[in-house]
């Protein structure tokens, strides 16, 4: 695989997801049991490396399998959904995490990309006020 660098955006958001799960869960820590705080940092993790997942599929599906990009997609696609599933079955029936802490956990990933759009259009309007 070509070894290419990064976008800025999407190296701000890997660094963001980390920051923000540690702090989440260290709150969690000291406010909330520690089985809650389990499933928030699972959950945490599991978005984590969905989006990083995502991310390297498509990096390499369309640097190698340009032609046939639809279907090798959909199956990496699926393969991610069935681990994740797996997972996520393995955690909740087992019941080792707190449901609750699991879903807020699951939705670091999109509170991150939230924060960083209003961050983004807030300092672009800003800007925009300044001319």
């Amino acid at each position: 695989m070509n070894h290419t660098e990064k976008d800025p955006l999407q190296r701000r958001l890997e660094i963001t997801n980390w920051i923000l799960l540690a702090v989440l869960t260290a709150a969690s820590f000291l406010l909330r049991s520690s089985r809650f705080s389990l499933g928030l940092l699972c959950g945490g993790l599991i978005s984590i490396v969905n989006f990083h997942w995502l991310y390297r599929n498509l990096l390499s599906v369309f640097a190698k399998h340009l032609h046939r990009a639809r279907g090798a997609l959909m199956i990496r696609y699926y393969l991610r959904l069935a681990v994740t599933a797996a997972v996520l079955y393995w955690l909740i029936s087992g019941n080792l995490v707190d449901v609750i802490g699991l879903l807020i956990g699951l939705s670091v990933v999109v509170m991150n990309i939230v924060l960083t759009t209003v961050l983004t259009l807030s300092k672009k309007n800003c800007l925009e006020e300044v001319r």
